[in-house]
């Protein structure tokens, strides 16, 4: 007893030191500097610095932002942000993009803010500087907060603005949720676009004179998800050079953008977009911005992807499954569409246990109605097609459990058809117009009602505690048009769209506080909502709707520069938009993330099958590194007809090199290579001696390399034909 007795003293006083250590680590007097001259503070990260200063007149002006090492940091305001404010408003001239624009009640306009106070504090763990403004002459209070994440390179930034007055209204019709301010220079600015079936699309242009904005108004960023990098065109390399990068915490209406003067500064603005939108800020009332995160590297665009991805990874998804390895998926979409049944699914989950699947999901057709995607009625009844699963979804649940698998099961909770039960009963729960007639046929349900909200949560609690599901694919495939909502007050119907994201919200977080063992899933027609306010919510989400391998490949580049591995869900399916590709390079492709296949594999030949269960006994060998590793994009298929993704273990004791040949140029599989016979890696340690073998392949007992070899030296391209793959993996020796 003694000895346990000590044992456990020991254990408590070593956690006690680590807490001690931690705390230490992340003490905010590190992180946020004061500074006497000018006064103001200095926020430092592992390699970046941010100056912000109060002048004499008591504005709140930001400085530098770059590289720690600068020359004469925090001795001097750069002359350049004289005209931006750290809170840029509407009012005194107007050379800016403003964050804040209200509306007093005796219809002023403009705002001009003075500084009052600034305390460094501590939110959530992490050091935060927050600062309190007021309007000189109205009852407005803004407060700023900066949050600092030193180790990747990170800053959030958010805003509250609250009305002190004791009557009256002011009325907000914009609040951003930050901005930065880069020297004058000339700058290229990368981020993604693309459409329905083809998103994430990487874009790189030169930002010149004027203003670039990205933005959302529909509620679904199938488009355009908001993240950026900007790096000066001088030095706009991918392994090297200032690089700043951000993306935003906000699934509803949004706009970033790119105010760059005539041979001036580079604003860069981020936050809610009040498009359409304009909230009545009562007396006593607050309205807080969602938080837009910001960062700043030496290491050029590779190290800015990689910091963004280790902070989504360890900062931003959710605790509760933040650290698990997410399973090898089968989804039945492909398989059944509509016309799931309980035989079917049966027949499905026992093949796909046979082949290696983890969890075993259930999509679209399973409830009450439910029979084809342009059906009037259906959707909104979440209770179980009988016609379908006559014993309800217990049966198959068992069977799934006791095959060893998880269970998994598609919902759209904010959608609904206009001849289903639900609106017959409710009329006034759906977004509308009176007179419009609006999507024929599908409706989106007003959230922002506090009703609808209720009937959600209790329909979906209900639904998780009566059957024991694992997982939840959640949808959205609705674009928001015809935003009215007649019953509200007319001071109120312009705030719909803040409160229906507000209450969206508000239901995952609740329902994953009731049954904080299931994993969730974000979908929105495949990449609608890729975005940090989501992404802090769900565990992963279905980047896009088209699996074909060759069009994945470009998806799945410009995704990984955004998001890490571990939240991208890629299927392995029979899609074919250009030619016919083998399974053995569709799971290839899907292996760069989380793997599923949402083939009809009742189908497959026994060839395919056995392919299946050998790539995905080999996933689960590479997993750890492919989900929780740092990614190098080594070959861009923007670049060349192939890709090269490289994943090295935190460790560098282990990594797993993906090798793609896209389409030949010519007829048939004629391959014609334009780019770089040889294959660099990075990362590695120098020193370090690796062994590289093709991975899966028994024979291959590999070849021995110096990590510098591999790097300075590199291999040679490994394929040849079109539309072939090779993964490797290299070990430390």
């Amino acid at each position: 007893m003694r000895k346990n007795g000590f044992i456990q003293i020991l254990t408590s006083f070593i956690l006690l030191l680590g807490i001690c250590h931690q705390l230490q680590a992340q003490s905010p007097g590190e992180a946020i500097v004061p500074t006497d001259n000018p006064k103001g503070w200095l926020i430092k990260t592992k390699t970046s610095a941010y100056q912000l200063t109060v002048t004499a007149t008591g504005a709140l002006k930001p400085g530098y932002y770059g590289s720690k090492t600068q020359a004469g940091l925090g001795k001097k305001n750069p002359a350049w942000t004289e005209a931006i404010d750290e809170v840029p408003v509407r009012g005194g001239l107007p050379f800016k993009t403003p964050a804040l624009e209200v509306v007093f009640a005796d219809n002023a306009r403009d705002a001009e803010l003075e500084y009052v106070s600034g305390e460094v504090t501590n939110v959530d763990g992490r050091p935060t500087l927050k600062i309190v403004q007021k309007d000189k002459i109205y009852p407005l209070q803004v407060t700023s907060y900066i949050r600092i994440l030193a180790e990747y390179d990170v800053l959030e930034k958010w805003m509250s603005v609250k009305n002190t007055g004791a009557k009256g209204n002011i009325t907000v019709e914009n609040l951003a949720s930050g901005n930065i301010v880069l020297p004058a220079d000339e700058y290229t600015l990368t981020h993604l676009s693309g459409k329905d079936l083809f998103e994430f699309q990487l874009q790189e242009v030169p930002l010149s004179p004027g203003l670039k904005a990205i933005q959302n108004r529909g509620f679904k960023s199938n488009m355009n998800p908001p993240w950026f990098q900007v790096r000066p065109q001088s030095s706009a390399k991918e392994t090297a050079g200032p690089t700043w990068f951000g993306s935003l915490h906000y699934s509803g209406n949004w706009q970033i953008a790119f105010d760059k003067a005539f041979e001036g500064p580079l604003q860069i603005v981020g936050g809610m977009y009040f498009w359409d939108t304009a909230w009545q800020l009562k007396p006593g009332t607050s309205l807080e911005s969602p938080k837009l995160t910001v960062g700043y590297t030496d290491g050029g665009a590779t190290v800015a992807t990689q910091n963004m991805a280790a902070y989504v990874r360890n900062e931003v998804l959710p605790a509760a499954h933040r650290n698990d390895l997410r399973p090898v998926i089968y989804n039945t979409w492909e398989a059944t569409y509509y016309s799931i049944t309980e035989q079917k699914a049966m027949e499905l989950l026992q093949i796909a246990k046979d082949l290696g699947v983890e969890l075993f999901t259930i999509d679209d057709g399973w409830f009450r109605g439910r029979t084809d995607g342009r059906s009037q009625s259906g959707l909104g009844n979440w209770d179980v097609d009988k016609n379908k699963f006559p014993n309800g979804l217990s049966p198959v649940i068992k069977a799934t459990h006791d095959a060893g698998m998880k269970f998994g099961l598609w919902i759209e909770p904010e959608n609904v058809n206009p001849n289903s039960d639900l609106v017959k009963q409710h009329p006034n729960w759906i977004f509308q117009y009176p007179g419009r007639k609006g999507n024929e046929f599908r409706k989106i349900l007003n959230l922002a009602n506090e009703d609808v909200y209720q009937h959600l949560l209790k329909t979906f609690t209900t639904l998780l505690s009566e059957n024991e599901i694992d997982f939840i694919k959640w949808d959205q495939n609705n674009a928001l048009s015809e935003p009215g909502w007649p019953d509200a007050p007319v001071a109120m119907q312009r705030e719909v769209r803040i409160r229906h994201i507000a209450n969206v919200y508000r239901l995952v977080e609740q329902l994953r506080k009731r049954f904080p063992k299931v994993l969730f899933e974000s979908c929105s027609s495949g990449g609608g909502r890729v975005d940090l306010g989501m992404l802090s919510r769900m565990d992963q989400t279905w980047l896009s709707d088209n699996t074909d391998p060759l069009d994945r490949l470009y998806i799945q580049y410009g995704y990984l520069h955004a998001m890490p591995a571990n939240s991208m869900v890629s299927w392995v399916t029979s899609t074919n938009r250009h030619q016919p590709i083998p399974v053995d390079y569709r799971f290839d492709v899907s292996m760069t993330g989380v793997l599923g296949i949402g083939n009809d594999i009742s189908k497959w030949t026994p060839a395919e099958r056995e392919v299946a269960k050998s790539k995905i006994a080999l996933y689960k060998t590479i997993r750890p590194v492919v989900q929780q590793g740092v990614l190098y994009p080594l070959v861009s298929p923007y670049e060349h007809n192939r890709c090269a993704l490289q994943y090295n273990s935190t460790d560098n004791k282990r990594s797993v090199l993906f090798c793609y040949n896209l389409g030949g140029y010519l007829a048939g599989s004629q391959f014609i290579d334009r780019g770089s016979k040889t294959l660099k890696l990075q990362g590695l340690n120098p020193q370090q001696k690796y062994n590289l073998k093709r991975a899966g392949d028994d024979k291959d007992k590999g070849t021995a390399y110096t990590g510098s070899e591999l790097m300075d030296i590199g291999i040679a391209w490994p394929l040849k034909d079109a539309n072939k793959s090779q993964i490797f993996v290299i070990d430390a020796l």
